[in-house]
């Protein structure tokens, strides 16, 4: 299987302003931050970077640690644009900033598969605060969001809300994903879309584990019977895990091997504004018509 890389470029309200020795400077909108990059193993192209905070991590491996500002930061967030999506990025206890730029060629892709579809029908799992749903619900896409988090669910209606798509034909689930699956393909229901974006570990609404490992095969298996042979795509990202992009890339060949189409895998990275080069950020795999 060749592997290809998606590589977001910078936009207006987001850039990866410079990198090295292990951390990141973005801007979004009017600030800028500094977080952590294990990827980033080279010396970044300026010695002193401005920046209005800082994640500094802990010093366990199972992640921790916090935020330190030198500049006023809005404690509520801040709203940003990608095309006519509109959402509020601000600091988490997450070290990330409520959103994944680095999804942008995403969306771009999925936006591309449903050209020429009449009225598709779309699932977002893990779909954490929306950007992704917003940018197949502006396109005329019905979709279908489920994050097991009510705040994340909460935090996506706001932004459909700062988007103007409010009333766009979206359901909002607050539910386990592989439960919720499950039930879709007991109902005999079927999408043209599908975007998975698994943590390696979370909990459900009534206490599931998820397991990234142990868990993610069989999901895929129960989203495989949602799409059919008319359905334009689904595709998969995996973050912050030790596994190989082929890895993944063959568990989707193997569950699509029935329908016709294309299966693809790879790296997800942003490009440098400093100096063009590209920062990865995670692993993909898809499956197109």
């Amino acid at each position: 299987m060749k592997l290809d890389t998606l590589i977001g470029e910078p936009w207006g309200d987001y850039g990866l302003i410079d990198s090295g020795n292990g951390r990141k400077l973005e801007r979004y909108g009017r600030y800028r931050f500094i977080r952590p990059e294990p990827q980033a193993l080279w010396a970044p192209a300026h010695a002193e970077w401005d920046a209005h905070g800082e994640f500094v991590p802990g010093s366990d491996e199972d992640g921790g640690g916090q935020w330190r500002f030198d500049k006023r930061v809005p404690a509520d967030g801040w709203t940003l644009e990608w095309h006519e999506a509109r959402f509020t990025a601000q600091t988490t206890p997450f070290r990330h900033l409520g959103f994944f730029p680095d999804m942008a060629p995403v969306w771009v892709w999925m936006r591309q598969q449903l050209e020429g579809a009449d009225s598709p029908e779309c699932m977002n799992l893990f779909g954490y605060t929306g950007v992704g749903t917003l940018a197949l619900s502006s396109i005329g896409a019905r979709m279908v969001h489920v994050d097991a988090s009510k705040k994340s669910v909460e935090a996506a209606r706001h932004n459909a809300a700062l988007s103007g798509l409010s009333d766009a034909p979206t359901r909002w689930i607050i539910d386990d994903a592989s439960k919720f699956v499950a039930r879709e393909v007991r109902r005999g229901r079927r999408y043209d879309g599908i975007l998975l974006d698994p943590p390696k570990y979370g909990r459900g609404p009534t206490g599931e584990v998820w397991r990234l490992e142990e868990d993610l095969p069989r999901l895929i298996a129960d989203c495989r019977k949602l799409l059919d042979a008319e359905s334009r795509y689904l595709f998969l990202t995996v973050y912050a895990v030790r596994m190989s992009a082929l890895a993944i890339g063959e568990m989707l060949r193997q569950a699509f091997a029935d329908l016709p189409g294309t299966v693809e895998a790879g790296e997800l990275a942003v490009r440098e504004e400093a100096r063009g080069l590209t920062l990865p950020t995670a692993i993909w795999a898809r499956w197109s018509r």
